[in-house]
């Protein structure tokens, strides 16, 4: 059931941040496809199942307590959204725009090296 509740997860992550990239090139070519209602609908139902698998793995090891690298996944989840809306939302630019971007992408590979080490911040170290 673990396992299950990881590839879930896992696969979640990668569509996510496959979505999110393509919405990012959309977004730097102006395209008028960001407007169609797929692709305002699937990234929140993809986000939503990552955080329901998010919580299911919690809970299935035993790990509701809030520990150090739990705390650190959370901000950098945080941390990636914010980019993320950024680069999508929030610039006004596209230099800003791919500033943002390459934010969020680097706060996905911080977040996943906590995943990975189960230690708090382990990419200061």
């Amino acid at each position: 059931m673990y396992q299950m509740a990881m590839h879930l997860h896992v696969t979640a992550v990668v569509i996510s941040l496959a979505l999110f990239s393509f919405r990012f090139v959309l977004t730097i070519k102006g395209h008028g496809m960001l407007q169609q209602k797929w692709l305002k609908i699937v990234p929140h139902v993809v986000d939503t199942v990552l955080l329901a698998s998010a919580v299911w793995l919690l809970t299935m090891s035993s790990m509701m307590q809030v520990d150090g690298w739990v705390a650190s996944k959370v901000i950098g989840v945080v941390l990636y959204i914010v980019s993320g809306l950024f680069a999508l939302k929030w610039a006004k630019n596209n230099r800003s725009r791919v500033i943002g971007f390459a934010s969020a992408i680097i706060w996905v590979g911080l977040t996943a090296s906590i995943a990975v080490s189960k230690q708090p911040f382990s990419f200061l170290a």
